[in-house]
């Protein structure tokens, strides 16, 4: 694969949120990666910031805003059927509301270190754990339908200060 032409289809967002050692994540009911367990996100609209993204993203799927926002991942996704998304990962400290089910997604609490990756993208393993120890992680994945084929990973201190 040479990333050094590579340019997404589309952009999204990611928004874990961590609170009192557990993080929220969602069983994804439609789109892409239903049925898989992630966390709250999407598509990142026209005029729209990664940051607006995640914060109007978890709003709809689980029905809470997520605070003290700091962003942690930069994620490369190119599949084999010729679709390609880059995903920005935001990690937040806290949160305004109580989760709820919607139709894109049940929300629930894990402790964060037991994070179910056997029930996520194959991916996540990889750069998740670090990510929750504090790193801002940069990867290039290539997939084949639900199938990992490659990875390239890079992780370095993440911003310690939170996004406004």
């Amino acid at each position: 694969m040479d990333w050094s032409q590579w340019s997404p289809r589309e952009r999204a967002v990611l928004c874990f949120i961590r609170k009192d050692g557990q993080l929220l994540l969602i069983h994804k009911l439609r789109g892409l990666g239903a049925g898989k367990v992630n966390a709250p996100g999407g598509k990142v609209e026209p005029g729209e910031t990664p940051l607006q993204a995640a914060v109007r993203e978890t709003q709809e799927e689980v029905g809470v805003t997520p605070l003290h926002l700091s962003e942690h991942g930069a994620l490369s996704f190119q599949f084999t059927d010729g679709y390609s998304l880059a995903c920005t990962v935001f990690l937040a400290q806290d949160l305004e509301g109580s989760p709820v089910n919607t139709v894109e997604a049940e929300p629930f609490w894990v402790p964060a270190d037991a994070v179910p990756y056997e029930r996520m993208w194959e991916d996540d393993q990889h750069w998740l754990p670090q990510m929750l120890a504090g790193f801002h992680a940069t990867g290039r994945f290539v997939f084949d339908g639900e199938r990992m084929l490659s990875k390239e990973l890079a992780f370095l201190p993440a911003p310690s200060q939170a996004l406004p």
